[in-house]
């Protein structure tokens, strides 16, 4: 199964008390490239988050989205300031007693004082808040890898199909091949001829120097390394990802082989499939970008 590294993913749900949207984003990375995004007070998470992601994931320029979708109300409560209030209290009624005033003092009179009411945040459990949110992070790496495995279904079969025009033209080259060492034999050894032909060189001599020197341009060593490293290359693709960085080293043979072919050939329609071949692998290489 093979999947690009660009994607989406998102999931929502209840962690800890807290109504929270992850969201996942990818693009294409040589090397895995991860940017966590979390809201203040729950920067702790990060280490976490990112090694669990790096389990999952092992390509591609991601950045994870931690939003919280409600007030932390459930996280919140109101401390009572039960001394202080009972000293407002009592000097205030000390104050009417003194003054010979009438003090009465309701609980919302004294609860306007200064201090005797605070707002105060719970504590989180760091612990339970991560276990809790795993899951929901299962759940967004499900939709967004999905949403790769369906790119990365497009990109198999463009490259299956570019790999089968690569063969095609390798055995195009393997059937005009003999036809041009044949050809530069030949007129190597008219050359040959004409060179020697005040010396006594026997005939023998000229042909097997002839023969050492068309060798040079002959590419079957090459057209087999071809068909070699295309069938390593339908083998990576049924293995599945990740596999991208063997393809984009395996591409680079591809390209080796098809410049050591073009710098032998002595014919015209051997450079014409040459350059149609490094054409065709480099549209594969660029594909092979996109695969994790």
């Amino acid at each position: 199964m093979i999947r690009s590294m660009t994607g989406y993913g998102s999931a929502k749900g209840t962690v800890a008390g807290f109504d929270i949207t992850i969201e996942l984003r990818s693009v294409n990375n040589r090397y895995l490239d991860l940017g966590i995004k979390l809201p203040r007070g729950f920067l702790f998470a990060e280490s976490e988050i990112k090694n669990y992601i790096q389990n999952k994931v092992s390509r591609g320029k991601l950045d994870f989205f931690l939003t919280l979708d409600s007030a932390e109300s459930d996280q919140t409560r109101i401390r009572v300031n039960t001394r202080l209030a009972e000293a407002y209290r009592n000097a205030i009624t000390g104050i009417g007693e003194t003054l010979e005033l009438p003090a009465p003092v309701s609980a919302l009179d004294i609860a306007r004082f200064p201090d005797v009411l605070s707002l105060e945040k719970e504590e989180l459990d760091q612990g339970a808040f991560l276990e809790q949110l795993f899951p929901l992070l299962d759940t967004a790496l499900d939709d967004f890898n999905a949403m790769r495995t369906r790119e990365g279904e497009k990109l198999a079969e463009d490259l299956l199909q570019k790999a089968d025009h690569i063969e095609e033209l390798v055995l195009a080259v393997e059937r005009q091949a003999p036809k041009t060492v044949s050809a530069y034999r030949e007129r190597l050894e008219a050359k040959l001829r004409e060179v020697l032909a005040d010396t006594s060189a026997a005939e023998e001599r000229v042909i097997a120097e002839a023969a050492i020197f068309a060798d040079r341009v002959a590419t079957d060593e090459e057209t087999v390394r071809l068909h070699s490293h295309l069938s390593q290359f339908r083998k990576l693709m049924e293995e599945g990802s990740p596999i991208g960085r063997k393809l984009d080293f395996l591409i680079q043979e591809f390209n080796r082989e098809a410049n050591t072919i073009g710098s032998k050939c002595q014919d015209s329609e051997i450079a014409y499939l040459v350059v149609e071949l490094k054409s065709e692998i480099e549209k594969i290489r660029e594909q092979v970008q996109n695969i994790e």
